[in-house]
C-alpha cells in the first residue's frame, strides 16, 4: 500500500485535491497522510491555542470523512504553524512514497512567496506534486453550513432543523456542517465544558448522516463566528440560541449582526427549555 502526504490547508476541500485522490485510488490501494498546519485567527483581543488547534483539526476530520466515504483510508495530524517544519514532521513520521502540497494561485498563496514547493522538493527524494485551487474560478464540491451553537449545542431542535430543512442544498452538492462552540469564560473548566458540547453535538450530526466537525471557539460568539469565516468557505450559517427571554446571544442582537457582517444567509434556530416534570 502506498503512503500519499497530502500538505494543505485552506485548499484542503478543493475539488483539483479529490479528484487526485480519487484517481490515486484507482490505481491501487492507498493510505493518505493529512497535514495541516495550524493558522492564527485575524478577530479577538486573545488568541486560543484550543481554537487554533481545533481550526486544523476540522478540515482534517472534514476531510477523512469524504476520504473515507470513497473507500480510502486516510489519517491526519495537525502541523506546526510553520508549513515547511509541518510537513518535514510528517515526512518523518510515515515515510510517503508521494507528497502532494494544495495551494491558492501564485497571486494569493504565501507558501508559494516563500518558495515551499520548492523547499521541499530540495529536501525530499520523493514525487512531489503541486496542485493549485482558485475558489474564484472552481466551485467548491461541498455546500458548507457553519453552526454556532453553546448550551443549546446537543439539544434536540438543533439536529431536528438541521435534518428536517437543510438534509441537502438544491444544488446538488453535498451539505457538511462545521459547528462553532464559544467558550464560555476563562477558567480551564470552561473548555472542558464547550468540549464537551462540541464533541456531543458533533457525534449526534454524524450519526444522522451529516459529515461534520467541530471547534470550539472566542468566549464572545461575534469573534467566535467571524475568526470561522476567515478559516472556511462558507456559504450559511445556523445560531442557536434558547428564547430571546433567556438568550444573551439575542440580547446581544448576534443573529442580525453576523447577517449584516457575513452577507450570507443566517438561520435562527431557537430551542425550548424542557419543562420539569409535574
Amino acid at each position: 500500500m502506498r503512503t500519499i502526504l497530502v500538505v494543505a490547508n485552506e485548499t484542503l476541500g478543493g475539488p483539483q485535491l479529490l479528484q487526485r485522490a480519487r484517481e490515486e485510488a484507482a490505481a491501487g490501494p492507498i493510505r493518505v497522510v493529512i497535514c495541516v498546519p495550524r493558522k492564527r485567527p485575524h478577530h479577538g483581543a486573545l488568541i486560543y491555542d484550543e481554537t487554533v488547534f481545533d481550526a486544523a483539526q476540522v478540515r482534517i476530520d472534514l476531510a477523512r470523512g469524504v476520504l473515507r466515504e470513497l473507500g480510502i483510508d486516510a489519517i491526519g495530524e495537525v502541523g506546526d504553524p510553520e508549513p515547511f517544519s509541518a510537513a518535514m514532521d510528517a515526512i518523518a513520521e510515515h515515510h510517503p512514497d508521494h507528497i502532494i502540497i494544495s495551494t491558492f494561485p501564485a497571486a494569493s498563496s504565501g507558501w508559494l512567496r516563500r518558495n515551499f514547493v520548492e523547499q521541499i522538493e530540495g529536501a525530499v527524494d520523493v514525487p512531489v506534486e503541486h496542485i493549485v485551487s482558485d475558489p474564484g474560478v472552481e466551485k467548491a464540491p461541498f455546500h458548507t453550513t457553519l453552526v454556532v451553537a453553546n448550551r443549546t449545542a446537543s439539544g434536540d431542535a438543533l439536529i431536528d432543523e438541521l435534518s428536517a430543512s437543510q438534509a441537502e442544498p438544491s444544488d446538488g452538492r453535498r451539505r457538511v456542517l462545521i459547528f462553532v462552540v464559544p467558550i464560555e469564560g476563562g477558567e480551564p473548566i470552561a473548555v472542558r465544558r464547550a468540549r464537551a458540547r462540541l464533541d456531543q453535538v458533533v457525534d449526534r450530526a454524524r450519526t444522522a448522516g451529516f459529515i461534520a466537525a467541530g471547534m470550539t471557539g472566542d468566549p464572545d460568539p461575534f469573534t467566535a463566528t467571524l475568526n470561522a469565516l476567515d478559516l472556511f468557505d462558507v456559504d450559511d450559517i445556523v445560531i442557536s440560541t434558547y428564547p430571546e427571554t433567556r438568550s444573551g446571544w439575542l440580547r446581544a442582537d448576534l443573529v442580525e449582526r453576523v447577517r449584516k457582517a457575513s452577507r450570507r444567509p443566517v438561520q435562527h434556530v431557537v430551542a425550548q427549555s424542557r419543562k420539569a416534570p409535574a
